[in-house]
């Protein structure tokens, strides 16, 4: 798995983390930790989407011109 899609599974964590917590407590800040949480797990598929693409390409046989 590619180190940038950990992080972004991390920060999306840790973000769906402190929504909750702020959403507990009464704050409405959680919404920006929710749009955090979208943000980051779209990062982390991208990252990961990327890889994969590029792994397959790795793989595939080059075409002749």
């Amino acid at each position: 798995m590619p180190r940038l899609a950990l992080y972004a599974l991390a920060v999306c964590a840790l973000a769906v983390a402190a929504a909750v917590i702020s959403f507990v407590n009464g704050s409405f800040i959680g919404v920006v930790w929710v749009l955090l949480a979208g943000l980051s797990s779209n990062m982390a598929w991208y990252y990961l989407r990327r890889a994969k693409a590029e792994k397959a390409a790795a793989l595939a046989p080059a075409e002749p011109a």
